[in-house]
């Protein structure tokens, strides 16, 4: 019996022919269509470029003011209008991780469930099935600010009426980045094969045994990575939050249904950018830097959950 060394060498053959037939299709295509393909791959990676680019002058010019301001102290410490020296984020940094933390809480049952509903139960010939899809593609780019606002009206006052707290900023980043989720969630269960789900089904499952088991396990990279995307999001943002109670200065540690108020590490940036003060500007710059490495270790562990349930098919 051939052991498994032996097909490598046909395994090679076929890789090698494939490889060759390919080459030859792409050779004989006409030389407009090769023009084309070749400036179309040009212009996708000046757009990587330009995008590293500002990625990088943005970090270099963080860590060339901001340096000077790192320091432990930046972690520990409250803020300060007086002594900069001895000015910190630790309110903001609470503040932001129980923001993220109430977002992931309410976007991810809801997101999964709705993509969940889109990409499996939603009937695509249904009218108003169509609409959804579209008015969640359509939110997905709806400025931040418009959010803030609907938070003001519906979540801080209106209905709800929670008052200026910081679950109050949980709900109205949730409502920002949840058309992000699932859209990144209904496309990973769509990008389920669909023999997984014919396989289950002729075994005996159930349809929600199926996507219970199979489907939705499958796709969790997927969902993961959406979900990585809205925190991202989520962290950065400040205009909505100025709206719906978070302050510019706190010096204690927020709580999510303290109504004394609460902060977050855009808003503290903000308030340390808008000083005259050279101090305070190093600060600022600190307080960029702190924030992406908050923003790096959250994603670090989404991606590691990610990576281990991944699979390939």
């Amino acid at each position: 019996m051939a052991g498994p060394g032996a097909a490598s060498p046909r395994n090679r053959l076929a890789i090698a022919g494939a490889r060759a037939t390919t080459q030859a299709m792409l050779r004989n295509q006409p030389r407009g269509d090769v023009i084309r393909n070749t400036l179309f791959a040009a212009l996708m990676l000046l757009a990587v470029l330009i995008a590293l680019a500002g990625l990088v002058a943005l970090l270099v010019q963080a860590f060339a003011k901001g340096s000077s301001a790192l320091s432990p102290d930046l972690f520990t410490n409250p803020p300060s209008t007086a002594f900069p020296d001895k000015a910190g984020f630790r309110p903001a940094i609470i503040g932001s991780l129980e923001l993220i933390a109430g977002v992931i809480l309410f976007v991810v049952p809801i997101g999964v469930g709705a993509a969940l509903y889109l990409a499996e139960y939603a009937d695509k010939t249904r009218w108003w099935n169509r609409l959804i899809e579209v008015n969640i593609q359509n939110l997905a780019a709806v400025p931040s600010i418009i959010y803030g606002i609907l938070g003001l009206g519906l979540i801080v006052r209106g209905p709800l009426d929670l008052g200026f707290v910081l679950v109050a900023g949980s709900l109205t980043l949730a409502l920002l980045v949840l058309p992000m989720v699932i859209i990144a969630a209904r496309e990973a269960v769509r990008a389920v094969p669909d023999s997984i789900r014919q396989g289950s089904l002729a075994l005996g499952a159930t349809k929600w045994q199926t996507i219970r088991r199979q489907v939705l396990p499958a796709s969790i990279p997927g969902i993961l990575t959406g979900v990585i995307l809205a925190v991202s999001r989520a962290l950065g943002e400040a205009a909505p939050l100025l709206l719906v109670g978070a302050t510019v200065f706190v010096t204690f540690d927020p709580t999510p249904l303290s109504a004394d108020g609460y902060t977050a590490l855009p808003v503290q940036i903000y308030q340390y950018a808008t000083r005259p003060q050279d101090e305070f500007q190093a600060l600022a710059a600190a307080g960029v830097i702190v924030m992406l490495v908050v923003l790096l270790a959250m994603n670090s562990v989404a991606i590691w959950l990610r990576n281990r349930y991944e699979q390939r098919w």
